[in-house]
């Protein structure tokens, strides 16, 4: 197999297909496209998720937080708790676990969660750090999931797509960056990590509710055409997407284009797809905590009909099928 995500058909037959036993208070269970669990616990729902990070050296620690925390926001929760288990490759030193441990608890404590336990090891089954954080929230209403989006629905987007790749590229590659295109332009880059948080649109979303917010998708590894395609597959829909609405800031746009990759199929994270029934109240309500927000498709009612439009309108000729994800143009960098 490809690095990257597992593909979908190879999770479903491999990995879901051989759980056959679930709790009935268990709420929402594994399936493409869902982050979460919930757990029916009577007077309360408990919202879990897991995460890692492989995919970056740099700011690992605040990117495991975020990672996390935001699958819980796409629920219209608010995290409070966090697991985190860090495995070190050998050779890591002390400074190594310090700077990581740092990262952790200044973003943890700047949204307002708490860790609350985890695992810490040096390990040679590792090549490079790992780590996976596993959030926790609770809430006393209906969560909103992946699953819930319906034909007709306005598919939004947040802010602009790729930040987590800007980042993580920038942060990667910065004395070559800093030659080809200046200081001023990699500090930009790099500031798209203090982005990358979705709270806020998360639980604004959950206050308007599932009756308006049908669902919220986290878009991460396989960028927003593999957001667009789990939501739809776990929604059981097709999708329009309309390539021309879809925002792009212009350091991401400079960075794809000099290295060839795609921005729509970069990772994602500080972005956010929700499929609502009145997307002008949601642009509204984001618009009101300084959150940008963009129509970028719709969901339709054949399954089989998932399509990408060069232009804001379905009557356009240039029309592709948007595929099932395939690994994250951060796997094709050097």
């Amino acid at each position: 197999m490809e690095i990257g995500k597992v593909p979908h058909d190879v999770l479903k037959n491999i990995v879901f297909d051989k759980l056959k036993f679930f709790n009935p208070d268990v709420t929402i269970r594994p399936g493409i496209g869902e982050d979460c669990a919930v757990l029916n616990c009577g007077e309360q729902l408990v919202v879990l998720s897991c995460d890692p990070i492989t995919g970056a050296l740099n700011e690992v620690g605040r990117l495991a937080v975020h990672v996390s925390c935001n699958d819980i926001a796409a629920s219209g929760v608010r995290p409070l708790g966090l697991l985190v288990s860090i495995l070190l490759p050998a050779g890591s030193t002390e400074s190594d676990l310090e700077k990581i441990m740092t990262e952790i608890a200044e973003t943890a404590t700047a949204i307002g969660v708490s860790v609350i336990g985890g695992h810490t090891e040096v390990t040679d089954a590792v090549t490079r750090i790992v780590i996976n954080t596993t959030a926790i929230g609770l809430s006393k209403q209906k969560t909103i999931c992946s699953a819930g989006a319906k034909p007709g629905d306005k598919l939004i987007v947040t802010k602009t797509v790729g930040l987590e790749g800007t980042a993580i590229i920038a942060n990667e590659n910065e004395a070559a960056l800093k030659k080809q295109f200046g200081d001023g332009f990699v500090s930009d880059a790099k500031a798209c990590l203090n982005q990358i948080s979705v709270l806020e649109e998360g639980i604004i979303a959950g206050k308007l509710g599932p009756d308006i917010v049908h669902a919220m998708h986290d878009i991460t590894e396989g960028g927003i055409f593999g957001a667009a395609w789990e939501l739809a597959e776990a929604s059981g829909t097709g999708v329009n997407i309309f390539l021309e609405k879809i925002p792009i800031a212009p350091v991401t746009k400079t960075l794809c284009d000099y290295y060839k990759i795609n921005p729509c199929r970069l990772i994602s994270s500080g972005s956010m797809m929700m499929a609502t029934t009145n997307p002008e109240l949601l642009i509204q309500k984001l618009s009101e905590k300084g959150i940008p927000a963009a129509v970028v498709g719709e969901m339709t009612s054949n399954p089989q009909e998932r399509f990408i439009f060069k232009t804001g309108c379905k009557h356009d000729s240039e029309k592709s099928i948007l595929k099932q994800p395939q690994p994250d143009e951060l796997y094709k960098l050097p």
